[in-house]
Formats: structure tokens, sequence, C-alpha cells
């Protein structure tokens, strides 16, 4: 996508994440909720924001094949070398529960990377925006990653960490996962990290926005993260400062291979 497009697609972002914010009401939201399946809450604002996206999106770029966290996967969009990555309302619980800590998460993917990603977050006031290889912004600042170098003391965004982890310190904590990632990008936070299957709607707009910022990006295994999979997942996300990488990949190592060991 051209540089000249991305006006039109931050407009399209926010007009959603603006009707999502009408809905919520100040955090007295009485929209209609229901869950996809047990402990997966889903809400109208959800589907509408869904609704909202893919008439823009598909205006801005017709040829971009879909994937939402709200809409029925179509094997078709493997055929496509763009693809827009959407999550409608990332961090529902948030959402619904009256908090600050959601976003409407939308990526542009082109030949399994993200190019652009866009997170709108009006609760907030913050509009994340990243393009490949031009640097990422909140509303229009620059962002420089954390440039911890000791995993002992990291930041992370956390209710409560394990015994294991007591070493690290906890700062507030967003139920959306993009926007703990995006903390990363904003030097609010060291490390996120996740130990099981997760969806590329969740993480594909902040990966690009933590990685243009500086931080490094990766499974929960080190391994490169590629979309518009088969399956659009992967085992977990790893989202820190450079230099801690290596150690947090070896201090989760043992709990991956735990978790594998059981699928």
């Amino acid at each position: 996508m051209a540089d000249r497009a991305i006006r039109p697609l931050i407009d399209a972002v926010s007009e959603a994440a603006d009707h999502a914010l009408t809905l919520w009401a100040g955090g007295k939201t009485r929209v209609e909720r229901w869950e996809k399946s047990p402990g997966e809450p889903v809400c109208e604002a959800d589907i509408a924001v869904n609704h909202m996206l893919r008439a823009s999106l598909r205006a801005i770029d017709p040829d971009a094949g879909w994937l939402s966290e709200e809409t029925v996967d179509n094997q078709d969009r493997l055929s496509t070398d763009r693809l827009w990555v959407v999550d409608p309302i990332d961090g529902t619980r948030d959402y619904l529960g009256g908090r600050p800590g959601w976003a409407v998460s939308v990526a542009l993917v082109q030949d399994g990377e993200a190019i652009i990603g866009i997170l709108a977050a009006p609760a907030r006031n913050e509009l994340w925006v990243a393009q490949a290889g031009q640097g990422a912004r909140r509303n229009g600042t620059l962002l420089s990653a954390s440039g911890r170098t000791r995993l002992p003391g990291a930041r992370v965004p956390s209710d409560v960490l394990p015994r294991a982890d007591s070493d690290l310190r906890t700062v507030h904590k967003p139920n959306s996962i993009a926007l703990r990632m995006a903390m990363v990008a904003a030097d609010e936070a060291d490390l996120v990290a996740t130990i099981r299957w997760g969806n590329e709607w969740d993480i594909a707009a902040s990966a690009l926005i933590a990685q243009e910022a500086g931080a490094t990006v990766t499974d929960a295994l080190g391994g490169k993260l590629r979309f518009n999979r088969p399956v659009p997942s992967a085992f977990g996300v790893l989202c820190c400062a450079p230099a801690i990488h290596d150690a947090a990949v070896e201090r989760l190592r043992g709990r991956v291979e735990a978790v594998l060991a059981k699928e």
C-alpha cells in the first residue's frame, strides 16, 4: 500500500473505534453479549465494528484477503498476496467490564509479514500507527522500545506473577494483548509473554508496532512470526527489549515444553 493510502486507513479504523466507544458509553455499556464458547465473550459491538471495518477496508484495498476474529475463516485468503488481519475489539473483557484496556486492531499483511499496524484505543485517547521501515508512533509521537539489558527487574503487565518470576516487576495490565505489547513499544513495559496457542488477529498489528519501535517479537519458542498461515495461529508470543530476549526464551523453555508435551 502506498504511503498516500495510510490516511484513509487511519480514518477508517478511528471511525470504527469511535463507534465502539459510543456503544461503550463511558464504561457503562449495555450492549448485548454472549459467549462464542465457554470463557470466550463477544458482544454486539464486536460484530458492528467488524462489519464497519470489512466494508471500509475492502474499499481501500479490494484485492486484499480478510481474516477477522468475528468472521468465519475462508481459505481463499491463502491465495492473496495481501491480507487484512482484524480484531474488532481486542480486550472484550475490559470492554464489557467498563475498563479502558481495549482496542481496535488492524494490520495489513503482505507475503506473510505485517506492513501496516494500527491500534485505536479511544477510551485511552490513544492511536498507535506503524509502517514497515518507517517506525511506530502513538498519537504522532515516535516510539522507542525498552532498552533493558537484564531480565531480573523487567516490567511485566500482569496482575500476579508466578513464584518462578518473583524477580520481575508487575505493571498495569490491560486485557488487550495488543495494548500490552504496545506498552513494550512505548517503554512502559519490558516483557510480554504468553505460552499458549494464540490467533494472528490478536498480535499482527501490535507485533509490527513493537518491532518498528525496536523491540524483539517472536513466538514463545523464539521463532519468527509469520502471518496468513493455513491455521492462523502461533504458539505464544514473546515481545520484549532485544537484550533480554534470549534470557526470556531460556526461562520459558521448560514451561513451553511442558505445555506442548500435553498436546
